[in-house]
Parts: C-alpha cells; sequence; structure tokens
C-alpha cells in the first residue's frame, strides 16, 4: 500500500500557472507508477497524464495540449504536475493516484491507491 498526500493547489487567475506535488511513502518508489487525474463538478473523473519510475510519461492531450507537464523526484518520494496557461476548464479536483509496475496506465480503474484530492479554481 502506498500513500500519497497532495499540495499545491488553490486558486489562480486564467493565463496563470500552478504547481501540484504529490508525496509518497509506504513503498519503494521505483517500484510504481503515478499519475494524475481530475474531475470538474458534474463531470466524470478524466485522465491527466502518468509517470513511471524511470521517467517515461503518456498525457491525456485531448486536455492537457502540451499545457502540463508530469515529473518526479525518485529521491524525495515526490510527484509533480506543473500546469501553465491556465483556463477555467482546468477547475477540478485533482487526484494523484499509483499503481504498481511500470506500465503506463489511463483508466482510474487501474490505481490501488489515490490521494485526498486538491482543489484547483481557475478565476476569469
Amino acid at each position: 500500500q502506498v500513500q500519497l498526500v497532495e499540495s499545491g493547489g488553490g486558486l489562480v487567475q486564467a493565463g496563470g500557472s500552478l504547481r501540484l506535488s504529490c508525496a509518497a511513502s509506504g513503498r519503494t518508489f521505483s517500484g510504481i507508477a503515478m499519475a494524475w487525474f481530475r474531475q470538474a463538478p458534474g463531470k466524470e473523473r478524466e485522465f491527466v497524464a502518468a509517470m513511471n519510475w524511470n521517467g517515461a510519461s503518456t498525457y491525456n492531450e485531448d486536455s492537457v495540449k502540451g499545457r502540463f507537464t508530469i515529473s518526479r523526484d525518485n529521491a524525495k518520494n515526490t510527484v509533480y504536475l506543473q500546469m501553465n496557461t491556465l483556463n477555467s476548464e482546468d477547475t477540478a479536483v485533482y487526484y494523484c493516484a499509483a499503481r504498481g509496475g511500470y506500465g503506463l496506465a489511463r483508466r482510474s480503474s487501474e490505481y490501488d491507491d489515490w490521494g485526498q484530492g486538491t482543489q484547483v479554481t481557475v478565476s476569469a
């Protein structure tokens, strides 16, 4: 089991940037893949990005469109999501998730552990 603690959410203006962090504990960081999902009011949970232990990554290009970057610091057991050029459609609760293995899964059902979520609100 992996425990995940998220931070970095908040209120930002359209066009601004925000950096989310997810600290993992309870299992070796090199043995898991990490991902970010988001859920807006009235919407289904949506895949954002994922990265495995050696840095391979994948994105939901329909939503991110090159604006977001996922990264991880294995020494700190932390995954980051750098979000740039934010707009109102990015307003959502953002969740960090973890799964065993090295595959880059895009479905929420493939992840075993989840953070508590952090609210991101983008104002006009």
